[in-house]
């Protein structure tokens, strides 16, 4: 029996025969929970954001966890009892946070299509700032918060032109993006944000994609955003912090970015030589977070073989694991039991309606009808991205802590999925 090199170790890992996260092994899980079953580890999760912490240790820092890659509600706890704020994209993000037990002063409020409604709402409960992402925003938000009585604190998403080297679908700081406002007409904005009456200026932001995995973009990034905090402060107007965004990848199959604390110490390096090293810094990492923990737990219902192609149809989907289909995304699938039983190569597929619907191309397993399989790297953008496609219910989530399991989403049954549709008369 073959050793399997699994991401999000040792929280993930083979106990004899079984895989286990942390003290519970899988198999057992998927028996009371039934399957798809998403698994999380808070041990990893924790360990993900240990390595930030010491990144930042003795500077001003806050952690803002991105809420896009996972908003389940328990997740949220896990982040907020550690002391991260909250980076949101959507006004339903916004009370998320809230039932969570976050705060307004906890939250930043990303996203290029913020409604009046839900700017008036997030100046309701303190938002902590707004990452404006266009000069039409900026007259809109003075707008709202003069009608409040109120003056937003905002921060400007400067899209720096930088290539991060990732998938084109999760790139969003080079020139063709719809995100953020051009370098060249960033110390513009600024000025106009600074006249606007309903406006206080705190910040600079940027974020320039996803799942980025050299240290190099991030630097080619900071120096722009540097060069503009220099422009701008001598235009009079004072920076209070600099945000420097997320996106720092993980390991689905043989990547290999920086560890977040060995990123932070050549970005904090950098800081200081340029003179900006006492400056409070703020950070909206996601994925890097969750995604190694979590696994997504699917079962076996045929083995199919075909003239070019052998087919492993098991019962996650493209509605529950949406990133294959999306990006053509590669995530480790792994036996939940191993055996000896000779390896076959299958593309694995779900039982949804279309071609796209697949967890993964030319994988070799041995499966056959009833084994249980885990699709690794499941923790970002997998339950936060499903649907209900083909009317199939959103699967069940635990979340692991040691040897206790907490259920923390129940499975979405058909008569849940349908309470919100109206017949006709």
């Amino acid at each position: 029996m073959s050793a399997v090199q699994l991401p999000g170790a040792p929280e993930l890992h083979y106990r004899g025969d079984s895989l286990h996260v942390e003290e519970v092994a899988l198999a057992d899980l998927a028996r009371q929970h039934g399957t798809p079953l998403f698994v999380y580890s808070r041990a990893s999760m924790l360990a993900a954001l240990a390595a930030y912490q010491r990144g930042f240790a003795g500077r001003k820092a806050r952690i803002f966890y991105a809420l896009k890659a996972n908003s389940s509600l328990a997740i949220l706890q896990v982040f907020a009892r550690a002391g991260c704020g909250f980076d949101i994209v959507s006004g339903g993000e916004l009370e998320r946070v809230l039932a969570a037990g976050g705060r307004g002063s906890d939250i930043i409020f990303s996203g290029v299509g913020k409604t009046p409604g839900e700017m008036h709402r997030a100046l309701d409960i303190g938002i902590h700032c707004f990452n404006v992402e266009s000069e039409a925003e900026l007259e809109v938000l003075s707008e709202v918060a003069v009608q409040a009585g109120t003056r937003a604190p905002v921060s400007l998403r400067v899209n720096p032109d930088v290539n991060p080297l990732t998938h084109p679908y999760i790139s969003t700081g080079l020139k063709g993006s719809k995100f953020g406002i051009a370098h060249k007409n960033a110390l513009r904005a600024y000025q106009r944000a600074a006249s606007l009456p309903g406006l206080r200026v705190i910040g600079i932001d940027c974020h320039i994609g996803s799942q980025i995995t050299h240290v190099g973009p991030y630097l080619d990034a900071l120096d722009r955003m540097l060069d503009l905090v220099t422009a701008i402060e001598a235009a009079g107007i004072p920076i209070a912090h600099i945000d420097l965004g997320g996106g720092l990848g993980i390991v689905y199959n043989e990547e290999q970015p920086p560890p977040a604390d060995a990123l932070w110490q050549r970005l904090l390096a950098r800081l200081d030589a340029r003179g900006f090293g006492d400056r409070q810094l703020m950070i909206e990492p996601g994925r890097s977070l969750v995604g190694n923990a979590g696994v997504c737990v699917t079962e076996v219902l045929y083995v199919k073989p075909g003239e070019q192609k052998n087919f492993c149809v098991v019962d996650a989907a493209m509605n529950d694991l949406p990133r294959p289909a999306m990006y053509e995304a590669y995530h480790q699938i792994v036996p939940v039991r191993q055996t000896t039983l000779a390896p076959v190569v299958y593309d694995v597929v779900g039982p949804v309606c279309e071609s796209g619907d697949w967890l993964g191309r030319d994988r070799k397993l041995a499966a056959r009808s009833g084994d249980l399989l885990a699709v690794l790297s499941a923790g970002a953008y997998c339950m936060s991205m499903a649907s209900n496609y083909n009317t199939r219910g959103r699967a069940a989530e635990v979340l692991v802590d040691g040897a206790q399991v907490h259920l923390i989403r129940k499975r979405e049954d058909v008569a849940e999925m349908l309470r919100s549709e109206l017949l006709l008369p």
